[in-house]
């Protein structure tokens, strides 16, 4: 017998049929040949079902190489996963997709990439690369991606505007799904961005917002991430509108995929109480049919993708199989550990604590009605407020006020030397030290946070020295983890970076701050899509208005 045939006696669940039999399943060359009922449920045995599918995620947020982000999810039961390759491609274009879709190729489940639709995501950042509809087009046409990736500029969407509305051209020609990304959008507008040819929406924080989206036709895909968490706001619409609705992670760090994947969700959604099949449907079948995905759902002809579990409900992965192959079984990958080559852009230069000083605009101390605008952050959530407050001073200049929470957030360009752009941020908490990154989405600069020029500049600096990576310093210790793909990911083992980040957010934790992914908080607050307040490489942002705004304002 080789090693993509065999045979398997267990209760088949049938999410087509909605019930749940004990059956016989052989394959033979990858595929199903036969599947035999032998009669009502037997429980003596285990369950086979269709394996988990990740509707929407970007690998790179694992901080792990496509082969290995496919290794760790085998383990959990995740058979495909549906990914945008945006962040890498900001940062070395076609290059950077190509070199994703190749290093898939040695991963056990399916990965299946999306043409990243907006490349760079705004014309207010600088990024290291730029995609246009021709782009789109042979990208999709030599089969390197299968559908267009969300379409971050919801703005150029409701002004149909060229650009953007070619790309969406390009993919509907082709037959392709379009993935959407509209935060906040709502009625009419919701409607409109839908009639574009938007098909679905992972964004949505609240049910209101997704019950809007699935009135103008689109699917909801339900995110729980190591930043955004929104299961809790949107789990009830699996009793209301199970038939378009989906499961993803969409940013997930690599100690939270080391602990659990869609399997976690779809468990939890099992036990708030809803309806099996449904929840078993999102989390199984609807990316399959929604995005026309070669992966099998255990029919006759279907490949042999597969999972077993001890019992539908609580679905503890006991094996994986793909293609026919047992790749991983009771949460161990059968699969050697193969290091990825690594691919980078990284010009950045080290950092003063004075630079980031000199970038701050001078006031007058003695100008009652000056206020700083300050950027509100907040646990679990992406998009920020903005406070307006009185400065505190250092030679004429802002300075933060660790003692309250108004700390230094700086961004550098990595592309390019040019002076550092610096705001104000509330919610990190960090009492002594600062934290750094060349994770911002979704150019890619280097970004970091912290309770001083000197703490933000040694943090920022070590990031450079690396050529990318994550970095916590501070009274309570110092710590960095490289990222030599594309500052982006590791080339070790998954285990391993699971263990690495877990320290540095431990000591992030140590440094004061109360966010349960700092790191990954701190990588959205430049992206500039998501409002309301945001800091890009060219200064502070405003995502409502769409401009930049000053700092001091009166």
């Amino acid at each position: 017998m080789t090693m993509d045939e065999g045979m398997i006696q267990a209760n088949l669940v049938d999410l087509e049929a909605r019930r749940i039999h004990a059956a016989s399943i052989h394959w033979a060359g990858g595929r199903i040949v036969a599947v035999a009922i032998l009669g009502p449920p037997d429980e003596t045995l285990d369950y086979v079902l269709p394996g988990f599918v990740d509707a929407h995620v970007h690998v790179e947020s694992t901080m792990l190489t496509p082969a290995e982000f496919g290794r760790v999810a085998s383990r959990h039961g995740t058979v495909a996963a549906v990914a945008d390759p945006h962040e890498i491609a900001n940062i070395l274009g076609t290059e950077g997709i190509h070199y994703m879709a190749s290093d898939a190729r040695w991963s056990p489940i399916q990965i299946h990439f999306g043409a990243p639709a907006c490349v760079p995501a705004t014309a207010y950042e600088t990024a290291g690369a730029e995609l246009n509809a021709a782009h789109i087009k042979r990208l999709i046409g030599d089969d390197t991606t299968g559908h267009l990736a969300e379409v971050m500029d919801f703005s150029g969407v409701l002004k149909r505007e060229t650009g953007v509305m070619d790309k969406i051209a390009v993919a509907r020609r082709f037959g392709r799904t379009v993935d959407g990304h509209a935060p906040g959008l709502r009625s009419d507008a919701a409607q409109c961005y839908a009639d574009a040819g938007i098909d679905n929406d992972h964004e949505c924080a609240t049910r209101a917002e997704a019950e809007d989206k699935l009135a103008a036709g689109m699917w909801i895909s339900i995110r729980e991430g190591s930043a955004a968490r929104n299961f809790e706001a949107l789990h009830e619409l699996l009793d209301t509108h199970p038939q378009r609705i989906m499961f993803c992670t969409d940013d997930l760090h690599p100690d939270d995929l080391a602990a659990g994947h869609i399997n976690v969700i779809a468990a939890r959604a099992i036990a708030a109480g809803h309806d099996r099949f449904d929840v078993l449907r999102a989390a199984c079948s609807h990316p399959v049919s929604h995005y026309s995905l070669p992966v099998g759902q255990l029919r006759i002809g279907d490949r042999m993708d597969a999972i077993r579990v001890d019992h539908p409900d609580r679905l503890n992965v006991l094996a994986t199989w793909i293609g026919g192959e047992r790749v991983a079984g009771h949460g161990e990958s059968q699969q050697t550990y193969r290091p990825s080559p690594t691919i980078n852009r990284f010009n950045a230069r080290p950092v003063t604590a004075s630079a980031l000083e000199a970038a701050l605009p001078e006031g007058d101390p003695d100008n009652p009605s000056l206020r700083l605008r300050v950027i509100n952050c907040r646990d679990g959530a992406l998009d920020t407020t903005e406070s307006r407050l009185k400065p505190t001073w250092k030679a004429n200049r802002p300075t933060p006020d660790p003692a309250n929470d108004v700390l230094m957030l700086a961004v550098v360009n990595r592309y390019r030397v040019t002076p550092p752009a610096v705001a104000f941020i509330h919610g990190f908490g960090l009492r002594d030290g600062a934290i750094a990154g060349s994770i911002a989405h979704d150019s890619h600069n280097v970004i970091a946070v912290g309770s001083s020029a000197e703490w933000v500049s040694e943090a920022l600096n070590q990031v450079i020295d690396m050529q990318g990576g994550i970095a916590a310093v501070g009274a309570a210790g110092s710590d960095q983890l490289a990222l030599p793909v594309a500052g982006l990911m590791s080339n070790v083992d998954g285990d391993t970076m699971a263990h690495r980040h877990e320290a540095l957010v431990s000591l992030a934790h140590a440094l004061g701050t109360p966010l349960s992914a700092p790191f990954m908080t701190l990588s959205f607050m430049a992206l500039l899509v998501i409002p309301a307040l945001k800091l890009s490489d060219r200064g502070l942002f405003d995502g409502e208005r769409f401009e930049f705004v000053s700092l001091l304002t009166d």
